[in-house]
């Protein structure tokens, strides 16, 4: 009988680069570059997303893809899978991620780095009490054709937490980060119901901590067509809100809650509150719960007639009742 015993890949893959474009042709020659230029002691791929783009995206995809086939693994969609809004993009990825390590770059930003994954992997492996790590960015505005690099010269690196993430003192943006794998569980994740980064690092920051290397080793972009970059301040609160409460609606916790009332910190104004009167109330209802009926009775006095926000650092010394 023939010997079929397995043996084992010298090289594991060690990275799965996770990468969601949708037209994007301008940019993703240059997003796809940083991928390719990585220098690493271990095996990567980059699974390339392409949602239905209209443009010559999936073209570029394609070239890329025929000559670095064990680095560039394309999915192509014949149908747009953001516009329905329930998840799929995050089912499919989430099928084809694979590695030890999870990095992210979407298709319009891009890494400046060549050795970018060998820091973040060596961190991660010397540090298992780490579920993730990131690094500062340099900004690009398109419409003005401008590179503004990261002006803060005595940032050393720093840990962080989900206290951090909480409060708002957060360092990153999604082309930064890279996270282990096994510290995500995908049910759970499932529970709450959007693909929002934020609730992605709550979910994995509740299981350890973070650290945020002092280097810029990318590039986030700024353009007319980001889906995020360009949106108005009113629609990036709505969606802040909504992922806030949807982490609150699977957690049901002080810490979910405290999430909730930090957003009260932040500029809003009271005609767009009263539009969002029916989230008003779910938020009301909670925030009583947490820290009382005179608190939240006065929390909204203050902000609908005297247009005062919480004191962002008072907000962690406020009591709760539960």
């Amino acid at each position: 009988m023939k010997d079929e015993t397995i043996v084992p890949d010298k090289h594991p893959l060690m990275v799965t680069i996770r990468c969601i474009t949708y037209n994007h042709e301008p940019y993703i020659r240059q997003c796809l570059e940083g991928f390719v230029m990585q220098k690493t002691s271990f095996r990567f791929e980059a699974i390339v997303h392409d949602d239905a783009s209209t443009d010559g995206t999936a073209a570029i995809i394609r070239e890329y893809a025929e000559k670095y086939p064990d680095i560039i693994k394309p999915i192509y969609e014949t149908e747009n899978q953001y516009s329905k809004h329930d998840g799929s993009i995050r089912r499919i990825m989430n099928a084809y991620t694979h590695g030890k390590y999870v990095a992210m770059c979407e298709g319009d930003d891009y890494w400046t780095d060549p050795y970018k994954l060998q820091k973040q992997v060596d961190f991660l492996e010397s540090h298992p009490d780490y579920v993730m790590c990131s690094h500062r960015f340099d900004q690009y505005y398109e419409d003005r054709h401008r590179l503004e690099k990261e002006k803060d010269d005595t940032f050393q690196g720093a840990d962080y937490d989900l206290q951090n993430l909480i409060g708002g003192k957060w360092f990153t943006q999604t082309l930064t980060v890279m996270y282990r794998r096994s510290a995500l569980d995908l049910k759970r994740y499932e529970r709450y119901g959007m693909s929002m980064d934020i609730i992605l690092f709550y979910e994995l920051l509740k299981h350890g901590k973070g650290y945020c290397f002092p280097e810029a080793m990318g590039v986030y972009r700024y353009h007319n067509g980001g889906v995020w970059s360009e949106v108005s301040q009113n629609r990036r609160r709505l969606v802040e809100f909504k992922a806030r409460l949807a982490i609150y609606n699977v957690e049901r916790s002080d810490m979910a809650a405290r999430f909730i009332l930090y957003q009260f910190a932040k500029a809003m104004s009271r005609r767009w509150m009263l539009k969002q009167w029916r989230m008003m109330v779910k938020v009301f209802r909670i925030l009583k719960k947490h820290y009382g009926s005179w608190f939240v009775t006065k929390l909204m006095f203050d902000k609908l007639v005297l247009n005062t926000n919480v004191k962002w650092e008072e907000i962690s010394e406020i009591k709760m009742i539960s």
